[in-house]
């Protein structure tokens, strides 16, 4: 058993697990609002041309947004590198 941790390693595993598959989860329901909406509010754009491109501006905000949710979902930081990297600072000083 881990003593940093109650829980058994196959439950921990199985909880970290759970984790990853709940953030994955939210992402591909943010991108799919995201497209709807998206499509949506350009489709309105497009039924008055004699208007600039407003749509354009909904669009990149908050695909920044969701580039930003993915990198933080689908980014492998490895355990402990926070750790490695104050350790390294330290030692710099």
């Amino acid at each position: 058993m881990n003593p940093t941790n109650s829980l058994p390693p196959n439950a921990e595993a199985l909880a970290a697990a759970h984790r990853r598959v709940s953030r994955k989860l939210g992402f591909y329901t943010h991108l799919g609002i995201y497209c709807i909406v998206n499509c949506g509010l350009m489709l309105l754009n497009l039924r008055h041309p004699q208007h600039p491109f407003w749509a354009l501006g909904p669009l990149l905000g908050w695909g920044i947004g969701l580039l930003f949710h993915g990198l933080r979902v689908f980014l492998r930081i490895p355990p402990g590198w926070k750790q490695r990297m104050l350790e390294h600072e330290l030692r710099n000083r």
